[in-house]
């Protein structure tokens, strides 16, 4: 991703000091308008007699783009582009590296107010964007040579035609000659016929030496076409088969949360110039043809027939591939997709505006197909295969739809708003098999005509592996698929295969970065890390102490999603997912400042507490509730440690964890020794006027211990288990005292009070559980 692009990325605050950065010397309009050309011009380091031209180039593109803005909205965006070239060439004309050298230190700038904001994430374009500049340089050379190739073929062109008068001069006189050879001969004749025979003579010399140069020339010609058309080829392999591939993997894990660092825009311009030298080529390729064709006899190289045939065809095959490759998929339908409910995709053509493919609208349709189905489509070499409509899977409303052109993005896409899954035919399960572990895929199909029908391309690209679910309580499962899926799929694989097994260390990313994404930058620790693979493996190993060991032990796909968890009901995957999601939706920020412990064993904790003084306590993922954290803290009775019964989501969307942490007095010092409201407080929630109009005051809920929290009663959990083994609950009024292998539970107890506003400040709001 280019260095513009992350900028405009930014929060607001940090885009106003970007903004700071270019004034009147430097316009932002000029920066955002040539952003790539200026990137991979500018970091480049180059000599000084290479920067003497940068003004004039610099002005030379700031004209070109304002002369493609022609619609009533970019009119502004054009005059201040002018202006602003009129400005540079004044003030710069004899000063271009003192522009250079500006422009350097504008984007030094950015870049550093860039990697302030987003730390490490980015990485300098001095390294990233090299390649990119390599690419673009190859692009800018070889559209240098076919533009030499036009002029060739003009020259070319030129002496075909001359030639061709002077052969029929030629043959003109020499029908002449014939004519007097037939008449009397006289002295005139014979001195008039000398020297015709003179001038066909040096006619025919003339026409040999034209006739070797201009099969010289088409040989050249070809020569440069095949060379052209060679580096053309490497170009778009570089260009499809590397950076658009590339983009299309970062899109995939995007959906496990990592961040894309490839922008399509970008591609879509190596597209776009790919599409106009190629089809140039071709347009080069067939003149020469025609002009072979029209030629003499004696202007004819039979030999090279073949060749501009063979070239034809490659250089069409190569717009082809260009055509058919740049059909993607912008955004990706949801991967976990429920029935009856609505979700969108959109498809876009990155070279439909160069190709003009928009004159000819073309109307793209969706339909879901099976993973079998998907390989039979890939197998198909045939174009009779590629034809045969795959069978459908399920119903889809509202799957068609007409791509349309943004002059000013110059963007040809199609946004589907409103699709809806109606019903799905499920395949055969194997074993143990759900219908969770069922990928499905969307195929998207559409026709481009090019060059006003000259050609027409048939056209499907396949969506990322997708899960049907019919109710809520799937989705962890079919997210379990889909995870996997992103993280592990090897490139230029047979839909959708996927290894069975891969290493902890390479599992430990793939959780990492989902927490990292789902919590807006909470991180997992290696102590986190080192707590999920003891619970992955169940803790039926002893798990080497060396990371890099650890790292590189094989993980299941069954241990990870299918098998249960040690003396529980459910896997690690479903325990994991609980996790992050009760995290994103209610801890966040108090996990982003550190707060909760989170990831650590029962019995840790107990003996990290029991060396602390009364009051300290810890906050940890629950390990026998699902989406649970719980309180564990010291108490005032011999140090015993007490473990509340966990909060769910439900629990905490009553009253926030900060609330009832703030509730129980019990509660003293954040582990190891920091004070509570030293870290809560600031998530306190305040106190509002709570008066009704009628005078009255909402009732509201209070978190407190139960009343056999006393020396008698109290016990500490079972210091020999980690986990309990009974399902937390609420204890009432009724509720006998718990016994040593349950969690101490909280109970919830309304206090009501109708008391007037004047006596509004005496009242003391207290928390719910």
């Amino acid at each position: 991703m280019s260095l513009w692009a992350r900028a405009q990325q930014l929060p607001p605050e940090c885009l106003q000091e970007v903004r700071a950065i270019y004034r009147d010397a430097f316009p932002i309009e000029v920066r955002h308008c040539l952003a790539l050309w200026i990137e991979n011009r500018v970091w480049n380091v180059e000599h000084e007699e290479h920067q003497q031209f940068f003004v004039e180039e610099l002005v030379h593109e700031i004209n070109t783009h304002a002369d493609l803005l022609h619609t009533p909205d970019m009119f502004v965006t054009k005059m201040k582009l002018l202006e602003a070239a009129k400005n540079i060439h004044l003030q710069y004309g004899h000063q271009p590296q003192e522009l250079f050298n500006y422009m350097r230190q504008c984007l030094t700038r950015e870049l550093a107010l860039i990697q302030k904001a987003m730390g490490t994430q980015y990485v300098s374009p001095p390294q990233t964007e090299r390649k990119y500049s390599e690419l673009l340089t190859g692009l800018r050379t070889v559209q240098q040579k076919v533009a030499l190739v036009g002029k060739e073929i003009s020259n070319w062109n030129a002496n075909m035609e001359s030639f061709s008068l002077e052969y029929h001069e030629c043959v003109k006189k020499k029908g002449h000659m014939s004519y007097l050879q037939q008449s009397p001969m006289t002295t005139d004749r014979r001195e008039f016929e000398a020297c015709l025979r003179l001038q066909i003579e040096e006619m025919e010399r003339k026409l040999n030496i034209m006739i070797a140069q201009i099969n010289h020339a088409q040989l050249e010609l070809v020569d440069h076409l095949k060379e052209n058309i060679g580096i053309l080829g490497e170009l778009q392999s570089q260009v499809l088969d590397g950076e658009l591939i590339k983009w299309k993997r970062e899109q995939q894990l995007s959906g496990n949360g990592v961040q894309m660092q490839t922008n399509l825009n970008v591609i879509q311009e190596w597209c776009e110039l790919l599409a106009d030298l190629i089809w140039t080529s071709r347009q080069q390729v067939n003149n020469v043809s025609r002009i072979s064709s029209k030629a003499l006899a004696d202007a004819r190289q039979p030999e090279l027939i073949n060749m501009l045939d063979d070239m034809s065809k490659q250089v069409t095959s190569l717009l082809s591939t260009l055509v058919t490759s740049t059909f993607v998929i912008e955004k990706q339908p949801p991967q976990v997709m429920k029935t009856m409910t609505r979700f969108t995709a959109t498809v876009r053509l990155l070279v439909g505006g160069q190709l003009n493919v928009y004159m000819t609208p073309p109307r793209v349709s969706v339909v879901i197909i099976s993973e079998q189905q998907a390989q039979q489509l890939l197998k198909s070499d045939s174009q009779a295969g590629k034809n045969k409509q795959p069978v459908e899977c399920g119903d889809i409303l509202n799957n068609t739809g007409v791509m349309e052109y943004q002059a000013t993005s110059r963007q040809l896409s199609v946004s589907f708003r409103n699709m809806q899954l109606r019903k799905i035919k499920r395949a055969e399960k194997k074993g143990t098999e759900s219908v969770m572990d069922e990928k499905l895929t969307l195929l998207f199909q559409s026709q481009f005509n090019v060059g006003g029908g000259e050609l027409v391309f048939q056209v499907w690209t396949l969506s990322l592996p997708v899960v049907v679910i019919v109710h809520g309580n799937q989705e962890p499962h079919g997210w379990a698929t889909i995870t996997w899926d992103n993280a592990f799929s090897p490139s230029g694989r047979v839909p959708f295969a996927v290894p069975d097994k891969v290493t902890w260390g390479q599992l430990a990313e793939t959780l990492r970065i989902k927490f990292y994404s789902a919590t807006s930058g909470g991180d997992l620790s290696e102590d986190n890390l080192r707590f999920l693979a003891e619970k992955i493996f169940n803790n039926k190993m002893n798990l080497p102490l060396n990371t890099h060991e650890l790292n590189a032990l094989p993980v299941s796909w069954t241990q990870f999603c299918k098998d249960a968890l040690s003396d529980r009901n459910f896997t690690f995957w479903e325990w994991f997912y609980m996790v992050v999601k009760v995290t994103r939706e209610y801890l966040r920020t108090l996990w982003c400042d550190r707060l909760i412990m989170g990831f650590i064993q029962k019995k840790q904790a107990e003996d990290m507490l029991s060396k602390c003084p009364p009051g300290t306590f810890l906050l940890r993922f629950s390990d026998s509730e699902l989406g649970g954290i719980t309180i564990a803290w010291v108490g005032d009775n011999n140090g015993e440690v007490f473990s509340l019964q966990p909060f769910t989501a439900r629990d905490l969307g009553l009253r926030s964890l900060a609330d009832r942490v703030l509730d129980l007095p019990q509660l003293q010092f954040l582990y190891p020794n920091i004070a509570k409201d030293d870290v809560f407080s600031k998530y306190y929630t305040k106190p509002e006027d709570q008066v009704l109009k009628n005078g009255y005051v909402k009732p509201v809920l209070v978190t407190q211990l139960p009343s056999y929290m006393s020396p008698a009663y109290a016990h500490s959990p079972d210091s020999h288990r980690n986990t309990p083994s009974v399902q937390s609950s609420y204890f009432g009024s009724v509720t006998p005292a718990p016994t040593e292998n349950t969690f101490m539970s909280t109970d919830l107890s309304f206090e009501m009070s109708s008391i007037y506003a004047e006596d509004f400040d005496n009242f003391m709001y207290d928390n719910v559980n």
